[in-house]
């Protein structure tokens, strides 16, 4: 008797979903799937570094299905939208986003989500392929970076390593540490890549190698800085 009445409430409840029944559900989550493709090749093509991750490009099109199934439970029902709103509200994710461009990879599939949930696959279509455009386009254009020279020198030898430093770099060189003690001095400096490889074409020597010449430098290390850990 239960089996009957599974089976009847079943039957019913894919008839009310609309045209379609059965079919159109199906139809929802294999364009779903077949877009969050999209957002793989986007991930593949794009995202490469550290914090490139495989388990984050499944939770991806899981992310897409499951919004597509909660877009289809909600999309003819006000009451039960409004229900899932304030029983979504209450959840806390606690997984920290390594790079900020994840939070717009999931904001995408939330959306390719929402767009099979109601049936509207050419918008879905239309919109990630213009994303994946954008993606690689902007993909090409790389931030250099910086480098940080670092001087460790005598205290009395550290105008000797400021003037070295500004007569390589034609003041190209930006200091924003100085620190002294008793016996030693630290001087660090803010260095764009395209100022490095300038002097380095000018001058037959490296700036650490010039330093290292000079009287009273202890140490010198020129280190590349980058602020995007996906690099």
């Amino acid at each position: 008797m239960s089996w009957t009445v599974l089976w009847d409430t079943l039957q019913t409840q894919f008839t009310d979903f609309g045209t379609g029944g059965l079919e159109l559900l199906l139809l929802n989550a294999v364009m779903a799937l077949l877009l969050s493709c999209i957002v793989f090749l986007a991930y593949r093509l794009t995202y490469t570094g550290t914090a490139f991750s495989k388990k984050f490009m499944v939770s991806l099109g899981m992310m897409t299905l499951v919004t597509t199934i909660i877009m289809n439970v909600i999309a003819n029902n006000v009451a039960l939208s409004l229900g899932m709103v304030g029983a979504l509200s209450i959840i806390r994710f606690r997984t920290a986003v390594k790079d900020v461009r994840d939070a717009t990879y999931i904001f995408w599939c939330i959306g390719l989500g929402i767009c099979c949930g109601v049936s509207m696959y050419a918008q879905a279509l239309f919109g990630s392929l213009v994303i994946l455009v954008f993606l690689l386009v902007a993909g090409q254009v790389r931030d250099e970076g910086k480098y940080l020279l670092i001087v460790r020198s005598e205290r009395d030898a550290q105008g000797r390593a400021e003037a070295t430093v500004k007569k390589y770099f034609e003041n190209a060189a930006h200091l924003r540490v100085q620190n002294a003690s008793a016996q030693s001095g630290d001087l660090i400096y803010e260095i764009s890549v395209r100022a490095v490889r300038t002097a380095l074409k000018k001058h037959s020597t490296s700036i650490t190698e010039l330093l290292m010449k000079t009287e009273g430098v202890e140490s010198a290390d020129l280190v590349q800085q980058t602020d995007d850990i996906s690099r």
